[in-house]
């Protein structure tokens, strides 16, 4: 898609096509010329990633110093590294990128006790204030005050070094990798949603879009007892690869929202049944309006992509209908699952991970590439 029809429904401005870099952002590269013993991959501007000296915090009582091994790139590392912004929120100087993450513990505060140097750890990339009502009910994704890992203003964790609570750092079994690891954070997603649609056994799930997000919602969805699943995309190269990772059926989807009532067809007709849950993994005024049309009355739409930042939905027939509506933001009390769930084989994970890079200026920039360019890249990880 154009990126100046991206940064528009995001909430960008445009100039001249093209998306207008936010007010007060600057880079200054002699702010980071000294050397600190740590590097970091900053954002510094439309496609101008580099890897640049990063000050990591002091390690408090409670904290742990972590060398990070393995670093996932997310689409919202994207969307700031094409636009400065992702949905409504810009960048206002240079930020380290990365929240899918994994490591080793080199050093720990004097009050931890649960984790040691040497131990493997996924990383939870959100720092609630557990202070807020939501944090007090135990919804802490959505805390107002959560500082989480490449979401200006905190930096991220795609760097050779990063302090984190130690409450925050899971320990990996032995036959759970360090990559693993780092995939719990998009899993957690998948997780998130399937709980949140309260998926059982025997239901019947459809998923708009094929990109990791949905794919990881498919295989979670699958964990969690669904019996057929069907994948839409309007890539063939995410759909077989769908199909390859257990779809039992995929429908090619295309933008053109005149086409809506024909492929609502053809997927009713892929689900050879009534469809409990629709779960939107792109986020647009076409794929939420198939959602709710099409799932059964009394079923289930999750909202899990958020590509549109407004839409124009026929909400009033899908309430006629007692279709339910969630949304989901992040994840929340996920890991211990997806840690079980990658131990035990039930979900495997492996085979999503298309591509992996080193972590010099030439590697980063070509990770990056690979991962925006889409069409075989699923995941790209960086192995520091």
């Amino acid at each position: 898609m154009d990126p100046a029809i991206i940064a528009r429904q995001n909430g960008g401005e445009i100039s001249d096509g093209k998306p207008k870099i936010p007010e007060g952002f600057v880079f200054d590269p002699t702010k980071y010329e000294q050397d600190t013993g740590n590097l970091a991959v900053y954002v510094c501007g439309f496609d101008d990633v580099r890897v640049l000296p990063y000050k990591v915090q002091a390690l408090g009582d409670e904290d742990v110093r972590i060398q990070m091994k393995a670093i996932g790139i997310c689409g919202s590392d994207i969307h700031y590294l094409k636009h400065l912004r992702n949905s409504r929120v810009a960048l206002k100087e240079p930020m380290v990128l990365g929240h899918e993450s994994a490591g080793v513990i080199i050093e720990t505060g004097k009050l931890v006790k649960n984790l040691v140097v040497g131990d493997r750890v996924a990383l939870e990339p959100g720092i609630p204030c557990y202070r807020c009502s939501f944090c007090k009910q135990g919804s802490n994704n959505l805390c107002r005050e959560v500082k989480f890992f490449g979401s200006p203003p905190v930096h991220g964790s795609l760097a050779q070094q990063v302090v984190h609570p130690a409450s925050l750092c899971h320990k990996l079994p032995d036959k759970v990798s360090l990559e693993e690891g780092a995939m719990c954070e998009p899993l957690s997603v998948g997780v998130h949603a399937c709980r949140r649609a309260s998926i059982q056994a025997g239901a019947h799930v459809l998923i708009l879009g094929a990109g990791p997000i949905g794919l990881l919602t498919m295989l979670v969805a699958r964990a969690f007892g669904a019996v057929r699943v069907v994948v839409t995309d309007i890539d063939e190269k995410r759909l077989s690869t769908a199909k390859e990772f257990g779809a039992d059926s995929t429908v090619l989807v295309s933008s053109d929202m005149n086409e809506l009532n024909e492929e609502a067809q053809a997927m009713q007709i892929a689900m050879e049944a009534l469809i409990d849950v629709t779960f939107d993994c792109v986020g647009t005024t076409k794929t939420m309006t198939t959602a709710l049309n099409i799932t059964r009355s009394g079923g289930k739409v999750c909202l899990v992509g958020m590509l549109h930042d407004k839409m124009t939905l026929p909400l009033t027939a899908a309430a006629a209908r007692e279709v339910d509506v969630l949304g989901i933001f992040r994840h929340r009390n996920t890991y211990k699952l997806c840690i079980d769930l990658l131990q035990s084989k039930r979900i495997d994970i492996q085979k999503l991970i298309t591509h992996r890079f080193g972590f010099s200026q030439d590697e980063v920039i070509k990770g990056f590439k690979v991962s925006a360019a889409g069409g075989s890249a699923i995941k790209v990880m960086f192995s520091l």
